[in-house]
């Protein structure tokens, strides 16, 4: 069968639909709905996965979030820190015991706006990842400080790290490793449109070559409001628009324009049935934590899975305001306890569902901060703590390499800035094999995997 000028046109016009993920989530008309025809349906009733990412935007301080807390390595800690540092007093109802000790007498205890997670460490839900970051291949202080390895461009800088973590290349990146999933995942998936969810917006980690992210808001689908409901009072103006943005056209773009509103509507129509037939969660979330909301809605779109139709997903939520060069003594407490409060409330809720083991849940951010101390904030960093989170989760523990707790020390590239020990690529890794990817697909998910030796780090 040959195929025509305009079948390629119109392919090339969907490839790049997807990569330019065609519409934010302030656009109604939800361009980057998928633009793959639906997949058939995977076999097996229990066989759901979902992947959460946590993006915390704006550099998440790691020297306040993880606080070293035996007496050595916090007089050390608190003596960098200055204005900045927690006392042990402050930290002890949140020092942890992991199930294996760390070298050399080091504890951890977590921020105290974090308390509300602590039992889920000590139970063996939570982990943690120490010293995450993006880097192209395994990298020395003594290669760093010489330029002898290839490493991620524009280092330190908000855009560009955003990006590198979410995709593993710097701003302009056409798709994340969130969305690379979801390519991998479309053809097992009953419904494609529904395979990458974003409850914060259009982010490069869910657009794949092929999976396009699908946008909701914390309150449900976002529908075009002049089409459910008559318009200037008028339901002749109401049908008018609604066969505006929808009739076919002879114009190879309008007509692929209209076809993907088209599939908008349909989705939209779908995922407000679904949800509307749910009942109503007996766990409860913060109403004035965003975070929380935008995982209230993650929780409620897994509990529709059935009506839904996918059997994997992956979902992004966010809370911002890390960047804090000053403040943070008063500003990071408040963002810990937004997090801490917001992730216990999700797994809860996974637990009342019956899919905790399925659902496995993780943070990211820009970078980490300096240690030292700019007058009353921290500045950019690289290396950072992440939690995982999740009933699959090999909790209780530490995975990675401790930073010694020094400045221009042997673990950093100056004022404390870590040099990642552990890369996003084998983060992610881990990650994908437990959802499901095959060791020899998972360069097609995170492309520098081949750099390192380690591809799965056992978190989970």
């Amino acid at each position: 069968m040959t195929t025509s000028a305009s079948d390629l046109a119109r392919r090339a016009f969907l490839r790049r639909g997807a990569l330019l993920g065609l519409a934010g989530s302030a656009a109604p008309w939800a361009l980057n709905l998928s633009l793959l025809a639906d997949a058939a349906a995977a076999t097996g009733a229990d066989d759901y996965k979902a992947l959460v990412c946590i993006f915390l935007y704006g550099g998440n301080d790691y020297g306040n979030t993880l606080v070293p807390v035996d007496s050595s390595n916090h007089q050390a800690y608190a003596s960098i820190r200055g204005l900045l540092a927690l006392s042990q007093a402050e930290l002890a109802a949140t020092a942890l015991t992991p199930n294996v000790a760390l070298p050399s007498g080091l504890q951890y205890a977590l921020a105290p706006g974090l308390v509300p997670i602590k039992p889920l460490f000590d139970s063996g839900r939570l982990a943690v990842q120490l010293n995450v970051g993006p880097l192209l291949q395994p990298t020395t202080l003594a290669q760093y400080q010489a330029k002898s390895v290839r490493l991620p461009a524009k280092l330190f800088s908000h855009n560009d790290q955003q990006s590198t973590w979410q995709s593993d290349l710097p701003e302009g990146a056409a798709s994340g490793w969130g969305g690379r999933l979801g390519d991998l995942m479309l053809a097992g998936n009953g419904n494609s449109v529904f395979s990458c969810i974003s409850v914060t917006g259009n982010a490069v980690f869910l657009s794949g070559t092929q999976a396009v992210q699908y946008q909701l808001g914390s309150n449900g689908a976002v529908a075009i409001a002049g089409i459910r409901s008559s318009l200037f009072g008028s339901r002749t103006a109401q049908t008018a628009l609604r066969t505006l943005i929808t009739a076919p056209r002879t114009n190879l773009f309008e007509d692929e324009y209209t076809r993907v509103t088209r599939r908008s509507i349909d989705a939209e129509a779908q995922v407000s049935g679904a949800l509307a037939n749910l009942p109503d969660l007996v766990t409860g979330f913060d109403s004035t934590n965003s975070l929380a909301l935008q995982l209230r809605m993650v929780a409620r779109m897994i509990a529709a899975r059935t009506a839904l139709g996918p059997r994997r997903q992956v979902f992004m939520v966010s809370l911002g305001g890390f960047d804090q060069h000053d403040g943070l003594p008063a500003g990071h407490p408040v963002l810990m306890a937004k997090l801490g409060g917001a992730m216990k409330s999700f797994h809860d809720a996974t637990v009342e569902l019956g899919v905790a083991q399925q659902v496995t849940a993780f943070t990211a951010s820009d970078f980490g901060r300096t240690l030292s101390a700019n007058g009353d904030g921290s500045d950019h960093g690289w290396g950072s703590h992440h939690f995982v989170l999740g009933g699959a989760v090999r909790g209780g523990r530490f995975y990675g390499k401790p930073p010694a707790v020094a400045v221009n020390g042997p673990d950093d590239v100056g004022q404390g800035r870590l040099l990642p020990s552990t890369a996003v690529d084998e983060y992610a890794a881990t990650l994908a094999t437990w959802f499901g990817v095959a060791d020899s697909d998972l360069a097609r998910v995170v492309p520098n995997i081949g750099n390192f030796a380690t591809r799965n780090l056992g978190f989970v």
